[in-house]
């Protein structure tokens, strides 16, 4: 990211200073995990990853943060219930929600993890924006649309990663792409886009626009940051 600074000469005089700073995803590292909402620690500003479990989610975060092992990737859905939270900077958060879908847990831990879910999406002051990962083979499933109906009245906009799109013939990438942004043209701040974390397809789009939420142009600064593939709005 490439970062243009303005400052002040002696005698006032304007200039620009050129720096390149490292990626605020590159920076992530664990901070904590809580289990209720009281825990939760301060912050000034945080993006929340959602998703079904299975559909790549820990994968995506482990892409767009430069790290392989960052979030927790198990081979048993609904292993992580935890809100875990990772730092970016100071006060700033990455939030790696509990997957859900879990068909296999005991009822009262699946309504446990829905509260939870749900409070957290509808009340979380800091919280900019969220990242909805759906499988793009079976995107906008039941529990997909209650996580937006969810967070979409709060006003704060929300990015869906359709995941593992290398499993997709093109027509189908197309096709897909073209029936979730329509299904969704209705919604507000809603943008969609096709990934993958084993092709790496949109992972430069979808961490540029993520940035853009943590890291907002501010007076004197300019972000220059070219997208190489397309987000679509829905």
């Amino acid at each position: 990211m490439l970062l243009k600074l303005a400052k002040l000469g002696e005698k006032g005089s304007l200039a620009v200073t050129n720096m390149t700073a490292k990626p605020v995803l590159n920076q992530a590292q664990f901070h904590t995990s809580v289990a209720q909402l009281r825990d939760l620690p301060y912050s000034r500003a945080e993006v929340a990853f959602a998703g079904r479990s299975n559909a790549g989610k820990s994968s995506a975060i482990n892409l767009l943060t430069r790290k392989n092992r960052l979030a927790f990737t198990s081979k048993t859905p609904g292993r992580t219930q935890l809100i875990n939270f990772f730092e970016l900077s100071a006060d700033t958060y990455l939030v790696d929600l509990p997957g859900y879908g879990y068909a296999k847990v005991p009822p009262a831990v699946k309504a446990k993890w829905e509260n939870l879910l749900s409070r957290y999406l509808q009340e979380r002051e800091a919280l900019v924006g969220m990242v909805l990962i759906m499988d793009a083979r079976h995107p906008l499933t039941p529990l997909d649309r209650q996580m937006l109906d969810w967070f979409i009245p709060t006003g704060k906009p929300v990015h869906i990663l359709l995941s593992k799109a290398d499993k997709l013939s093109n027509s189908e990438k197309t096709l897909t792409l073209r029936r979730v942004e329509q299904e969704l043209a209705e919604l507000d701040g809603v943008s969609v886009q096709l990934f993958s974390s084993l092709s790496r397809m949109g992972a430069e789009a979808a961490a540029a626009l993520i940035e853009g939420w943590l890291k907002p142009e501010q007076a004197g600064v300019e972000v220059v940051e070219p997208l190489q593939e397309p987000v679509h709005k829905a």
